[in-house]
């Protein structure tokens, strides 16, 4: 039995195979000459090669990749501002704090609500020294001005019918 196997005929079945299926034509059949495949590899990748440097392909770490997003999408201020109202109580002092809060960052003019039109008049004494220190911990122009407002009197205007005037005299604070 072992001299009725012919060592060729795998191979020409499965050349007839590929042939009659349509997955390589016939004029691929034949053995591929060599480094063909290697100039054509070296081709394609020649642009993309790099050498034992860093490289911008090379995995990078975390911060330094969020660092280059903030700086390209010009976040800083705005990331700023969200560290400064976290700490806010160690930025004006713990009793302003417990009576104001930031309300609004906008055209480099920060609003500052204060609990009453009392703590507002202290806040605004020290918005000249709060605007130093926030250029100094956010950069030398990010804030222009501090806005201090006394709380916002109530409505007295309920309803259809209302009487002209400016209703109840009290100052709120």
């Amino acid at each position: 039995m072992p001299d009725d196997h012919d060592p060729e005929g795998f191979e020409v079945a499965t050349s007839v195979a590929h042939q009659l299926s349509g997955m390589l034509p016939p004029a691929r059949l034949g053995p591929r000459k060599k480094g063909r495949k290697r100039r054509r590899r070296a081709r394609l990748f020649d642009e993309e090669r790099s050498g034992a440097g860093p490289d911008v392909r090379d995995p990078q770490a975390v911060g330094s990749a969020m660092e280059k997003l903030v700086n390209e999408r010009g976040w800083r201020t705005q990331l700023g501002l969200r560290l400064i109202v976290g700490r806010w109580a160690e930025l004006v002092g713990p009793t302003n704090a417990a009576h104001s809060r930031p309300e609004s960052y906008r055209d480099r003019v920060l609003v500052v609500r204060a609990e009453s039109s009392t703590w507002a008049s202290a806040l605004r004494l020290l918005a000249p020294q709060l605007v130093a220190e926030l250029n100094r911990r956010l950069g030398d122009g990010s804030v222009i001005r501090v806005d201090v407002r006394s709380p916002a009197a109530p409505s007295w205007r309920h309803g259809r019918r209302t009487v002209n005037g400016r209703g109840p005299r009290d100052t709120y604070g």
